[in-house]
């Protein structure tokens, strides 16, 4: 299994431990990906997952680069497009190592 589907699978474990229902994963669309997207009650949220067991290439809450932001953005644009609703909001779980940060409402 790749790093980062490890990474994202222990973020579903912990968004469901939370009550959040995931409807999806890996959606990608022709300019990027969303990793996770999930209801939490009745918004919908976008999720970013970022992880890494070290330190050595940086914290990986500092990995996400405004190329990948504009990607997912125009991806979320897209993913409304199809299933339109105005309660969403963006969220980003870092994990290190089995550790599990989560920034709700995230600012891209």
């Amino acid at each position: 299994m790749r790093k980062g589907a490890e990474f994202e699978e222990l973020a579903v474990k912990y968004l469901e431990s939370l009550g959040y229902k995931v409807i999806g994963r890996n959606f990608h669309c022709r300019r990027g990906e969303i990793d996770i997207i999930a209801l939490d009650g009745k918004t919908l949220v976008f999720v970013e997952v970022k992880g890494g067991k070290s330190k050595d290439f940086g914290d990986p809450a500092e990995r996400v680069s405004r190329r990948k932001l504009e990607r997912m953005l125009a991806c979320i644009e897209y993913y409304l497009s199809m299933h339109p609703t105005e309660d969403y909001r963006i969220d980003v779980v870092v994990v290190r190592g089995r550790a599990v940060e989560h920034i709700k409402g995230a600012e891209l």
